[in-house]
């Protein structure tokens, strides 16, 4: 039987940009929220679901680093500076346009192909050895929406007004 191969930068790129950008149009719908009922926005940026989790200004940051971090490690490139110094809306989303031009720059030809490519990743102190599939299916893709899904669900919490498709976004071509 013949196998379809899927390509790595079409499972990548495009997603990170898709899911990036719908990140930033949440953001949009929480500021028009926390101005239309003069509420705290730090309240939102320092909300967590618990005590152990990340709040939400540190699950966009770690989907962006995510996103950065996979790209140029598929590519081989380094990976921009992006210390999690955001403390505003506007901030947060100065990085999610960042990320997303970034992920922009890489093409099909640097990404495609490195499904077997022996990558090292430092994990803090700690380094983990992947195959480039392995690092994007097993790992990036599943902690990327993981992130982005609770920076979604913090925001939904509360009590933005946001659905699935404000989740989704818009599919992107690249």
């Amino acid at each position: 039987p013949h196998s379809m191969t899927v390509s790595m930068y079409k499972v990548s790129v495009p997603i990170f940009v898709q899911f990036l950008t719908a990140q930033s149009g949440c953001i949009d719908k929480a500021v028009a929220h926390i101005e239309a009922k003069q509420l705290d926005p730090n309240f939102f940026l320092n909300m967590r679901l618990f005590s152990d989790m990340y709040p939400y200004v540190r699950q966009v940051q770690q989907a962006s680093t995510h996103a950065a971090r996979c790209c140029s490690a598929l590519a081989g490139t380094e990976m921009p500076n992006m210390p999690n110094t955001e403390a505003s809306f506007a901030e947060l989303k100065a990085r999610l346009a960042k990320t997303i031009d970034y992920c922009k720059t890489f093409k099909p030809a640097q990404i495609d192909g490195t499904e077997d490519k022996d990558i090292t990743i430092k994990l803090g102190a700690n380094e983990r050895k992947f195959t480039g599939q392995g690092l994007l299916q097993n790992f990036i893709l599943p902690n990327f929406y993981c992130h982005c899904t609770t920076a979604y669900d913090i925001l939904r919490h509360c009590g933005v007004e946001l659905g699935k498709r404000d989740f989704m976004g818009t599919p992107v071509n690249l």
